[in-house]
């Protein structure tokens, strides 16, 4: 089996010093947690393996791609969500006009994208909210909950169709029910069949719920 993920001696370091590694993991399991507390590097891994950071040196494939020398075709591919300052939602737009700015992206510049319907919501939403009621195009985002704005943060980065989607800061959900819920959904989507790499702080303490599988562990130090 060609694994998700593999690097070796992989590293980053910046102009204070090092950022993260050298590391050498594999990834072949479909749900996996990147373990690395504040200082660690965590987030600069992820985007890393999700090709849009260039590692300083080692080894790295995705999906049995070299990084960073196909960085384009790994970002093709690849998917991420739950990243400060990356795919923040605007608290004060509609949960449609999200999903249509994102459609919009992904469509050719002569492409119109008309304005999304309740029915497209819950073609676009439902594999990810799952039994979960999915928002309406109307409703504004600071109205939903901290589990629905981050499970609509999932579903604009499943819209490309991503092979591997890559999840930051799942403590970010700071209510324990939340987190359960995201958790569920995320092992869902692995059991699905995309491949979902999820960073941490800690181990997560609260059960992958609902898929039949529990995900594998890389863990990193601080430094």
């Amino acid at each position: 089996m060609q694994p998700v993920i593999f690097a070796e001696e992989l590293s980053l370091s910046a102009a204070r010093g090092r950022v993260y590694g050298p590391l050498s993991f594999t990834v072949t399991d479909p749900l996996s947690v990147l373990c690395g507390p504040a200082g660690s590097g965590r987030t600069s891994l992820l985007l890393t393996l999700a090709g849009r950071m260039k590692p300083d040196s080692g080894t790295l494939e995705v999906l049995g791609l070299q990084l960073p020398r196909q960085a384009r075709q790994v970002q093709r591919q690849t998917g991420i969500a739950g990243f400060r300052d990356i795919d923040d939602l605007e608290p004060g737009v509609t949960a449609g006009a999200a999903v249509r700015e994102r459609l919009a992206w992904l469509a050719p510049w002569w492409r119109f994208v008309p304005r999304v319907s309740h029915r497209q919501m819950a073609r676009i939403c439902g594999p990810v909210f799952g039994q979960l009621e999915v928002p309406s195009a109307g409703t504004v985002i600071w109205d939903l909950g901290e589990a629905e704005q981050f499970l609509l943060r999932v579903s604009l980065a499943m819209l490309s169709h991503p092979a591997v989607l890559f999840v930051d800061d799942i403590e970010q959900l700071q209510g324990s029910s939340a987190r359960a819920l995201v958790q569920e959904r995320l092992a869902a989507l692995a059991a699905a069949g995309t491949a979902v790499v999820v960073g941490a702080a800690s181990l997560p303490t609260l059960p992958w719920s609902g898929s039949g599988i529990e995900p594998s562990t890389v863990l990193m130090e601080a430094h």
